[in-house]
């Protein structure tokens, strides 16, 4: 029974099949609140939230949002957006949708041109943002930042610098909401029936995933037979196979774009780089450490598998793991452990990549000014906190302010604790698109992804598979020229 509890909570949560819970749920909200919900189905939901004042409908401030995996995080929004309707005194529409297809509206819309104010979207990030920034259609957005520019960490900073090529500058073309890297989840109960704890685990790249893997070994050994050690997203359709493969790639030291913007592919140590990266990921799997259907996961998938203890330990973009644990003490503070990165195979100590995800105004947006003035009063560090404290943590917040909240730092919870280390005392990057937007293709096209299976499915070497993802890169940036 508590296992089948906490799947349906993971379920509830992370795949959003659970209208009619969100039904019961936010018809109290509405008669408290005066919330109109218009639509919600298996797959998708689309929930519009307006706030009453004098204005007219055509007036409406028109805001998209990325539906929040947990309740609580569309309820802080939705007390954001009530909140600033009655200063502003102007009427908003708030319409939520899911994460996978938020950026295909969006599209769409850029297509028929019925587009919304504004824009927050966790996928638009690396998929459409920076595309949209070089081709001009994003407005911008530096009087947005100007006042509290001061307040966000350098690499916060440089994810929505981007580039106008229609301009030929760069500036803010978005508006950092919160961030997140790429932690490591695992069983520590598991790991104790072994014998050993968290501090048995080796520091130094090869002896820490060598610990997984007789993790594994002995856990079968009682019994356990279809336990496996390592439950690492490998398909080409998943955002986790790219950003952790990414990592894989900072850990050996690969640069495939230099801070100029430019191309490094075609170099001797980058093509060896990534092929000693290709080799080592896939070897993972092929020795039989990762589970046989890792090809062909989405990005729940890992997160269903560790909950469900099919795996021992997973790398994950957010913290939405132990969040869905949230409520069952036992399991979020004894049970699940998170973890930072080992050193990189070289002993320097990693470097994470940081994902910023980032708010965004459209060119052609009626409503320019409204959705500014929007942006600047949610960006307050107060209003961004309280936000980001609904969301259980599940994301860090961008401004340096917000890191001194104690919430942050409470010992007792490992999971926030660790995140709040490894993004304000470790060294940290962006993703190649804040170099050259070109790379916004590059993942969308999951060029890593593809490369993986090439090797897993056709049979490939390492090497070939790097030639042929190195010779499709090449060919789209030489199409952004």
């Amino acid at each position: 029974m508590f296992l089948f509890q906490r799947c349906l909570n993971f379920c509830q949560q992370k795949l959003a099949h659970r209208c009619w819970l969100l039904s019961i749920k936010y018809s109290a909200i509405a008669l408290t609140f005066s919330l109109i919900i218009v639509a919600c189905n298996g797959d998708s939901q689309l929930n519009q939230t307006s706030v009453s004042n004098s204005q007219p409908p055509s007036d409406s401030l028109t805001i998209w949002w990325n539906k929040g995996y947990l309740l609580e995080e569309d309820e802080a929004l939705q007390k954001i957006v009530r909140d600033w309707g009655k200063i502003s005194g102007k009427q908003v529409k708030l319409f939520f949708e899911t994460e996978d297809e938020l950026p295909q509206k969006s599209a769409r819309a850029l297509t028929t041109g019925n587009l919304p104010d504004l824009l927050f979207s966790t996928r638009a990030e690396y998929e459409l943002i920076p595309r949209l920034a070089w081709e001009g259609k994003l407005t911008n957005l530096a009087k947005v930042i100007a006042p509290v520019e001061n307040l966000y960490s350098p690499a916060v900073l440089e994810s929505v610098y981007l580039y106008n090529q229609k301009e030929k500058q760069r500036s803010y073309y978005a508006v950092p909401i919160y961030q997140a890297t790429i932690y490591i989840h695992y069983w520590q109960d598991l790991i104790e029936k072994i014998g050993k704890n968290v501090n048995d685990i080796p520091q130094d790249w090869t002896g820490f995933w060598q610990f997984w893997e007789n993790v594994q070994e002995e856990l079968r050994s009682e019994q356990n037979s279809d336990i496996y050690s390592l439950g690492i997203t490998l398909s080409d359709k998943a955002s986790d196979s790219y950003y952790f493969f990414e990592q894989v790639l900072e850990a050996y030291n690969v640069e495939i774009v230099d801070r100029e913007g430019n191309l490094q592919v075609d170099k001797p140590e980058v093509q060896s780089g990534i092929s000693q990266s290709l080799d080592w990921i896939t070897a993972l799997y092929k020795q039989g450490y990762i589970p046989p259907n890792a090809p062909q996961w989405l990005n729940p998938d890992n997160n269903f598998n560790m909950l469900n203890r099919k795996v021992v330990m997973t790398p994950n973009p957010t913290l939405s793991i132990p969040a869905a644990q949230r409520e069952d003490e036992e399991v979020y503070f004894n049970q699940l452990g998170t973890l930072e990165f080992p050193n990189k195979p070289n002993g320097e100590p990693m470097r994470y990549i940081v994902s910023v995800r980032q708010a965004v105004v459209f060119r052609e947006s009626k409503n320019q000014e409204a959705a500014q003035e929007f942006l600047a009063y949610l960006v307050q560090p107060e209003t961004l906190t309280a936000y980001l404290k609904a969301a259980t943590g599940r994301y860090f917040p961008v401004m340096t302010p917000a890191w001194e909240d104690e919430f942050w730092h409470d010992r007792r919870d490992r999971h926030i604790a660790i995140a709040t280390k490894m993004l304000t005392e470790r060294p940290t990057r962006p993703l190649y698109y804040t170099r050259n937007p070109a790379y916004t293709q590059v993942l969308e096209e999951h060029i890593w992804g593809k490369a993986i299976n090439r090797i897993l499915i056709d049979d490939l070497s390492p090497e070939e598979a790097t030639q042929e993802a190195i010779a499709r890169i090449e060919e789209i940036f030489e199409q952004w020229e």
